[in-house]
């Protein structure tokens, strides 16, 4: 047999090699292979990823689990878990939700507040529309909005507040009403997000965050961002202010105060922490509170963030900007947040409602104690008479009446020293030459006493009313400047808002005439021309500060001056000591004085 060639062993080969894996692949097939999970969508609509965000806006406030990728459900923030799936909405969708109180605007970009309105307040628009408290161009400007959240970390808190969250559940309108519960899910697959924001039929909502990275815990704070308020009011930016409660006690930080010095944008920690915090104007407040009544006084306390960013309001010809007050409360330790949030008016029938009630933040001053029960005597008067002015005028009437026993003391004892002031200056005359350092002048004064002990004069006598009288007049400023029922509220013709300064300045300049006709007529003892002059000099001293205050301050005081005339006009026609009656003799000199 003719021994094969080379090439045709290499073709023989080659056949037996493509018959050997023909037949093996034939009868032999190996096992199938196993099959791989399929990657998770964009867009997570698996029972996993509600049940998780179920878990989280559940009433017991349990931590939600979270679906790894090898399936296995973990607790957020245990070492060595992995990250969870990636979770995002496509596209961007507003929700409304609406109370007989309130129109909320959310969006799930950032899962934010992008409008607050309260359905029983109006702005002060042509024509008026539900008083919006966030500042929307600033909001733009600044990125930031309420219900935000705070990172430590920059990047973290840009890539919080900017995602798509998805929302369960799925609304089936975008409008809503509340009471309702919305939870909001996003994650990168690194950063994992879930809020829950439970708006209730009242003022307040209750939000829960839980954010973890690579499913460990962050320290995170929800704050109120892109300004506040009423701006519809003059120097809002001066109005505004966060307050944070230490012990019991709220204090007040204005706008120059926020942040860190020559460095207002930045974020700053407050020392010690709050029970609660929150930002305000003159008549409306946002809150943040502990996340239940019965924990308020067990709560550890939340750490506030405060700082200024400035809110570019010019245009290229006329470039300006106005300080915006920003907020951010949370804590500093890496566990799920919990917490109240009350957005609403500083109304002490509604601040007083709440636990831990916030009624303090009703600044009355000093004198509180006498503000407080004004108020309320004001607001009961005002059932009677629905005109929030002439509940003022019938008010000062009452305080009027209450201190006229005083000013008959007042006016009597002013009478009996202008009897004696020709003898009491006599006596001055004597004793001038010396200093007063010179221990004659205690002669004088011993001369002076006994001729007031003589005619049963009290040299305090006539200022002692006009000192008792100052507390009510500043406890009335206080009052009016916190009443948030006289926003907006008319007395008649040109006035249109009590609370604010008279637009004409009409009542300032009727004050300062009735307060000049008053000091006319009432009786002083001092002889002194220059004196006089000085006396009857401040009403007018008085008009210029009146015409910065508003107008049912001023109404308050013309009213007074009105009632106080009309007292001052009986009281000279029936008092006893007469203006014609001749004064008493002045002693002879005292030769050894």
């Amino acid at each position: 047999m003719k021994e094969l060639s080379d090439e045709k062993r290499l073709l023989v080969a080659f056949l037996a090699m493509i018959a050997i894996l023909f037949v093996w692949g034939k009868f032999y097939k190996p096992p199938p292979p196993p099959v791989k999970p399929p990657v998770a969508p964009a867009v997570s609509t698996g029972a996993n990823s509600q049940s998780a965000q179920a878990t989280a806006a559940s009433p017991s406030g349990s931590v939600p689990s979270v679906t790894t990728k090898n399936g296995k459900a973990a607790q957020p923030g245990v070492t060595g878990q992995n990250a969870a799936p990636v979770t995002q909405a496509p596209v961007e969708t507003p929700l409304v939700v609406e109370s007989p109180l309130y129109h909320i605007e959310l969006s799930n970009r950032g899962a934010v507040a992008r409008s607050w309105r309260l359905n029983n307040y109006l702005d002060d628009e042509k024509p008026p529309k539900p008083l919006e408290l966030v500042n929307l161009s600033a909001a733009q400007q600044f990125g930031a909005w309420p219900l935000s959240l705070h990172f430590s970390d920059p990047q973290l808190e840009a890539r919080a507040n900017s995602a798509l969250y998805q929302v369960t559940p799925a609304p089936a309108s975008t409008t809503l009403i509340a009471p309702i519960t919305l939870e909001f899910h996003w994650s990168d697959g690194h950063l994992d997000i879930l809020k829950s924001i439970s708006l209730a039929d009242d003022y307040t909502a209750h939000i829960k965050v839980v954010a973890t990275l690579d499913g460990q815990l962050l320290p995170v704070s929800i704050g109120w961002r892109g300004g506040f308020g009423d701006k519809g009011v003059a120097q809002q930016s001066q109005t505004v202010a966060v307050f944070y409660a230490q012990n019991g006690k709220i204090s007040l930080l204005p706008i120059k105060k926020l942040g860190a010095e020559n460095h207002q944008d930045v974020p700053i920690l407050q020392s010690g922490p709050s029970e609660f915090a929150g930002i305000e104007d003159q008549f409306f407040a946002a809150a943040f509170l502990p996340p239940s009544a019965a924990t308020a006084p067990t709560t550890p306390g939340f750490d506030v963030y405060h700082w200024v960013q400035q809110h570019e309001i010019g245009n290229d010809e006329r470039p300006a900007e106005e300080p915006e007050a920003q907020i951010a409360v949370g804590q500093a330790t890496a566990a799920p947040l919990d917490m109240r949030v009350f957005v609403g008016p500083k109304d002490l029938r509604v601040l007083g409602h709440l636990r831990p009630q916030l009624d303090g933040l009703v600044q009355l001053g000093w004198f509180g104690i006498i503000a407080k029960p004004l108020m309320q005597v004001l607001q009961y008067t005002h059932r009677f008479i629905p005109n929030w002015g002439w509940a003022i005028v019938i008010l000062t009437l009452i305080i009027n009446m209450a201190l006229f026993p005083l000013k008959l003391s007042s006016f009597r004892s002013m009478k009996r020293m202008q009897k004696v002031q020709p003898e009491v200056s006599s006596i001055q005359n004597r004793y001038k030459k010396y200093s007063m350092s010179d221990p004659r002048k205690r002669k004088m004064n011993e001369e002076v006493m006994a001729i007031y002990q003589r005619e049963g004069i009290n040299p305090l006598g006539s200022c002692l009313p006009m000192f008792i009288q100052l507390p009510f007049i500043y406890a009335f400023y206080r009052m009016i400047a916190g009443t948030i029922e006289l926003r907006h509220a008319p007395w008649f013709g040109w006035i249109h808002d009590l609370s604010v300064r008279d637009p004409y300045y009409v009542l300032p300049i009727v004050m300062m005439l009735s307060t000049f006709l008053m000091q006319k007529m009432t009786p002083t003892p001092a002889a002194d021309p220059t004196q006089q002059r000085m006396a009857m000099l401040m009403p007018l001293a008085l008009g210029f500060i009146f015409f910065r205050l508003s107008a049912g301050l001023n109404l308050y005081y013309f009213t007074s001056n009105l009632v106080g005339i009309g007292q001052q006009v009986f009281l000279t026609r029936t008092d006893p000591v007469k203006n014609g009656s001749k004064p008493t003799k002045p002693p002879k000199p005292n030769n050894s004085s």
